[in-house]
Order: structure tokens, then sequence, then C-alpha cells
């Protein structure tokens, strides 16, 4: 079934379609929650909630611009909007020595880590630093798109990205003279 089919009758609510449009999209976004969850199981309670959501929403695609892309924002907001509800975003300090902006290059060849273990890093940061870590490294959005996501001010967004990769880098330090 083409796409637009299968948009239309989930719009009409069938079962049939539902369950077709989890199996093509699940794995994507699956993906998403987890980088942006601490673990697996919550992870998929994440997916779960996005594909509520999105079920109750999908009237209001209107076909105009990516439809994957569609899918994607409103797993994400679903996932920001659930750590906003529980306040894991608190506000910390926005005095950070370290330049957020800086490049966080990662070699994984020359670090001998690899992905599974450096999502493994990302997954254990604390919540606020991992969501702005994913949004601003992973996704590409600004300080000023995080802090309206967030619910934060900018200054929060880049104390939170400066430390979360401070604690990444001290991560792989500690891995590499571990395998030393």
């Amino acid at each position: 079934m083409d796409l637009e089919k299968l948009i239309y009758n989930c719009k009409k609510g069938e079962r049939r379609a539902q369950a077709e449009l989890y199996r093509r999209y699940s794995g994507i976004l699956f993906g998403m929650c987890l980088k942006y969850s601490k673990n697996r199981t919550e992870a998929e309670d994440n997916l779960h909630d996005s594909f509520m959501t999105i079920f109750s929403k999908i009237d209001q695609y209107s076909f105009q611009g990516s439809f994957e892309g569609w899918i994607k924002r409103i797993t994400v907001n679903t996932v920001l909007q659930k750590y906003r509800k529980e306040q894991y975003l608190d506000v910390v300090s926005e005095n950070m020595g370290d330049d957020p902006d800086s490049d966080f290059d990662i070699d994984i060849e020359q670090t001998d880590i690899n992905l599974s273990t450096l999502l493994g890093y990302i997954q254990e940061l604390p919540n606020k630093y991992r969501l702005t870590f994913n949004l601003y490294v992973l996704d590409g959005y600004s300080h000023k798109e995080i802090s309206e996501m967030l619910g934060t001010s900018t200054g929060t967004s880049k104390s939170n990205l400066a430390r979360a990769k401070m604690i990444l880098r001290e991560k792989i330090e500690k891995k590499k003279i571990n395998i030393a």
C-alpha cells in the first residue's frame, strides 16, 4: 500500500493501516527514542507514547512536507514533554568555563570505543545533559530551539551541552586508560 493511502486509512482509524504504519516506522522511531532515553525499556515506553500521539494527531497531517519528518518531530516532542512533566530538566548554573560550541569530535577507531559503548555513555548522562547533547550534536538543533523545546534558557542549554561533553570526554578517557 502506498504511503498516502496508508495515512488516509490511518485517519479513518483502520487498525490494519495503523499496524502497517507501525511496522514501517517503528525501527526509525525506536532509534530516536533510544538515544533520548536512559535505557531500552524507557525507549520502548517512549516509542509507544509516540505512536499513540501520532495516531491521535494524524488528522492534522496535511500531506505537506515529509511524513517521516512529521512523525520524527512528534516523537521528539512526545519524549521531551514527558521529561518536562517529570521535572527532569532542572535549571543549572549558566557559568561554564568550557566552550559549549566547540566540536565534539570522537574518532571511534582511535579511541577503541564502539558505537554501542558510546551510545551507552550517552544514555548514562543525566537527563538534562543527554537531551541537550542529542538535540544539539546529533539532531542539529540550535541552543535557541533547544531552550524553547525544553523550557530552559539558551545559557542553560549551552551549559548543559558543555557538561555533557565534559562527562563523555571523561568516560572516553577512562576507557582508553583501561584499554592501555
